[in-house]
């Protein structure tokens, strides 16, 4: 049940929205742009400022929403993996041959590693028929590859058009209904869809040096429309930005979406306030972690960001082909909220019921001299954290095997594992090979190279 908490803003908190968005339109120049906030799945603010008074638009008028496109393709290809029918680590020829390209991981085209282009050749696929490129040869074009593969980060729209192909390849069904009948429809996204539906906004390019409007055309993608065809609502990105946060088991779980906002690409020198997951950009603003995504096609600027420490998720829409910057919009409407209505902690309460052979596991270790505490968490979750001021921690989740398997932090992906005794007494935890003892360098706890057997000493000067 959503708490009534959750149902709407404070009123001083809505005039901090409607401030900062109505500061975007103006100084942005648009001739409308609508927000809207989003908290525990649900739309609980949104606002229009429009340049025409009284026209109508509001939280379900759609907008081309550009390469925000491209995170619903990676969920398609996320789901795929998911249900084993691809591994992240396949080169692309193994499901789509004759590319060209094929010896590029899916994980890199994911990750926009793969050393592809930005854009196809000429002319600007933005702005011309579809008809041009009738193919991924007309896509990728004579040189496909500008870096060599796996070193960097390129955003390439080539790389998501493959991807969508991908998709198609594998599923035997076009991507558009592909996209319908596994995200669109179970999220309950009905203003998304590859073609406008009205009420929707059209698009227009103003004059840089004049307040002067001029009609942008309005082309169909083609080939390309996995990397940006669709058209959205703020309503309906606010819905998408909470699944992204935490998942929905009819479409992905909460893990293959956490991984899809881990890092993937190596980033320039300059760059690392920001970086790229598996679909999904990732930023570092105001001391949060954003995730999220930004698009453009000309007419329309996009923005989607999401807070999950704060269960806040916040879209922009504008109808200009240089409009306010989505990424500043969003993230400070984000921060509006985020900073004066903090999220409300969900209850403690007890683990229904406690294994004594893990709570006996709990409390102080020792890795060398330096003191780490054990806690455990619900489904027999645990979490390794040093007791001062500095080390690694990490969170394990639980295996079959009676392991764990670190989340994040140093010890992601590392294995921890209790060493036993001949008489099934525990001697020491075994994480990725370092030695964690009930005692700082605890006799016969198994400590590699020993531990001298006269023990500890003062050293008389």
């Amino acid at each position: 049940m959503t708490s009534p908490l959750t149902e709407r803003l404070l009123p001083t908190t809505e005039r901090a929205l409607l401030h900062h968005v109505a500061t975007a339109q103006t100084e942005g120049r648009t001739p409308a742009l609508v927000a809207g906030v989003g908290r525990e799945g649900r739309l609980v603010w949104s606002a229009v400022r429009s340049a025409a008074d009284g026209d109508g638009q509001d939280a379900d008028t759609q907008y081309r929403i550009g390469s925000i496109t491209k995170t619903f393709t990676a969920v398609l290809v996320m789901r795929l993996r998911d249900e084993g029918l691809l591994d992240l680590e396949d080169p692309l020829d193994k499901h789509l041959p004759d590319t060209g390209v094929g010896e590029v991981t899916i994980a890199q085209l994911l990750g926009h590693s793969a050393g592809l282009g930005a854009e196809t050749p000429a002319p600007w696929w933005e702005r011309s028929p579809a008809a041009l490129r009738p193919g991924l040869a007309d896509v990728l074009g004579e040189e496909p590859g500008k870096h060599p593969v796996g070193r960097r980060f390129h955003y390439s729209n080539p790389g998501y058009t493959l991807l969508g192909s991908l998709v198609e390849a594998v599923r035997g069904e076009p991507w558009e209904e592909v996209l319908e009948r596994e995200v669109l429809r179970p999220l309950g996204l009905e203003r998304t869809g590859v073609r406008p539906v009205a009420p929707y906004a059209e698009g227009w390019a103003v004059h840089p040096w004049a307040d002067a409007l001029l009609p942008e055309p309005v082309e169909d993608l083609g080939v390309m429309a996995p990397a940006g065809q669709l058209w959205s609502t703020v309503g309906d990105l606010c819905r998408f930005g909470s699944f992204l946060a935490e998942g929905d088991e009819q479409v992905l779980s909460a893990a293959s979406v956490r991984e899809m906002a881990a890092p993937a690409a190596p980033m320039e020198a300059g760059e690392w306030g920001s970086t790229y997951g598996l679909g999904l950009q990732v930023f570092q603003i105001d001391g949060r972690t954003l995730i999220g995504h930004f698009g453009s096609l000309p007419g329309f600027v996009a923005g989607l960001l999401v807070s999950p420490g704060d269960g806040v998720v916040a879209a922009a829409l504008a109808n200009a082909t240089s409009g306010p910057q989505p990424w500043a919009v969003t993230a400070e409407l984000v921060r509006i909220v985020a900073e004066a209505e903090p999220r409300i902690p969900a209850p403690w309460r007890p683990l229904p019921e406690v294994d004594p052979e893990l709570l006996a596991l709990t409390g102080t270790w020792y890795w060398g001299t330096k003191p780490y505490g054990l806690r455990l968490h619900p489904e027999r979750e645990v979490e390794l954290q040093p007791l001062n001021d500095y080390g690694r921690g990490a969170q394990f989740a639980a295996r079959a095997d009676g392991t764990w398997i670190g989340r994040n932090g140093y010890y992601a992906g590392e294995t921890l594992r209790v060493a036993r005794g001949d008489d099934g007494s525990v001697r020491h935890l075994d994480l990725a090979s370092f030695v964690f003892t009930r005692e700082p360098y605890e006799l016969d706890a198994g400590v590699p190279g020993g531990v001298d057997p006269e023990g500890w000493r003062g050293l008389a000067l």
